[in-house]
């Protein structure tokens, strides 16, 4: 899917920094998680994708801010029509993955709860370790995934295609 359309319209209004914890290079390591995780689950890979790069477009914050997923949710709501190219049935479950990814434990569409373990296996970039209790699916509960991923996470890995494929460039400044 191609998502460079989508990384420039939420970039010309993302409140925070690019490079920040809840920036760039955490959505590119929330989509490998995501479609790593939605390969052995089967979760519609588009879905995913989207959720990966909207899912923090909407914080005014990389602290406490609660009503972040609500707001990437109704964001969502809002480019749907321009530039969002989902039936009915997937922008519903893009909505709902947006809106209660960070207070919601688990859902019952194998999609929302591939977004969901997508992003929680990356907090390690905020020194925690995911806890299998904490996540959906039985993929991302295993040890080897959640190692995978927290090391991934925890040493700030950007996927090499960043910058050749999304146009950006989040080597950290000096």
């Amino acid at each position: 899917m191609e998502l460079r359309p989508i990384l420039a319209l939420v970039l010309s209004s993302y409140e925070l920094s690019p490079r920040g914890i809840h920036g760039v290079a955490h959505w590119a390591r929330v989509l490998e998680n995501g479609l790593r995780v939605a390969h052995e689950t089967g979760a519609n890979k588009k879905i995913v994708s989207l959720f990966a790069v909207l899912h923090d477009s909407q914080r005014e914050s990389d602290g406490h801010d609660p009503l972040h997923g609500p707001r990437a949710a109704d964001y969502a709501r809002r480019i749907r029509s321009r530039h969002l190219d989902l039936t009915d049935d997937e922008f519903e479950l893009l909505y709902q993955a947006c809106d209660g990814h960070t207070h919601e434990p688990t859902h019952p569409d194998i999609t929302v709860q591939s977004c969901w373990d997508a992003d929680r296996l990356d907090l390690g970039r905020v020194g925690v370790t995911p806890h299998p209790s904490r996540l959906c699916t039985d993929y991302a509960k295993q040890s080897t995934t959640i190692n995978w991923a927290h090391d991934r996470a925890t040493f700030g890995v950007v996927p090499a295609w960043v910058e050749e494929e999304w146009g950006i460039d989040v080597t950290p400044r000096k």
